[in-house]
């Protein structure tokens, strides 16, 4: 059975960020695969700005030629806010090991998230640098050198932040909504 990196996100819109913390999930010894897991509906948020099924294809087109990354239906199919354990216990139903990647910004409310000890029992947690917020050393850190944020990104649409595979549908789209 496979190890693997989980990334979840809302991934709205997907950006260069996300690309190099697959890249460098995938340095992690002995991370098999990464799993890229867009979320239906982030369960502390109200409302996203793309449809689910759009960031979906969005993501399969982007990682389409890396072998060594999956990106997975499960929480979009689901239609409704999906927690991470939900996803995590699915997931080890394929995998033996899971590390899970979180943004800087989410260990604050880390806490929060539903069976948080349960979680804390099935994954390693693995914590992309972001903002300049410090990482306690009892996680395993990703330093992330690109600084971007999706809300910034949908506010003032950059080209140059977004995977050229797609930037153009991303551009325009975000752009029609603005």
């Amino acid at each position: 059975m496979e190890t693997i990196a989980l990334f979840g996100g809302s991934f709205d819109p997907p950006h260069v960020a996300h690309e190099i913390i697959v890249t460098k999930a995938l340095e992690i010894d002995g991370v098999d695969k990464v799993v890229v897991m867009p979320t239906y509906l982030n369960p502390f948020k109200t409302s996203s700005h793309a449809p689910s099924e759009l960031r979906l294809e969005w993501l399969k087109a982007i990682f389409f030629s890396n072998t060594k990354v999956e990106v997975s239906s499960f929480e979009v199919n689901l239609s409704r806010k999906v927690p991470s354990i939900e996803s995590v216990r699915y997931l080890l139903k394929r995998y033996e090991k899971i590390y899970l990647i979180i943004g800087a910004d989410n260990l604050q409310s880390l806490h929060k998230w539903k069976n948080y000890d349960e979680l804390c029992s099935l994954v390693t947690f693995v914590i992309a640098s972001r903002d300049n917020i410090d990482v306690p050393d009892t996680f395993l850190q990703l330093k992330i050198e690109e600084d971007i944020s999706s809300t910034q990104l949908r506010e003032n649409i950059d080209s140059l932040k977004l995977s050229p595979i797609c930037s153009d549908e991303i551009k325009k789209f975000y752009k029609e909504r603005n």
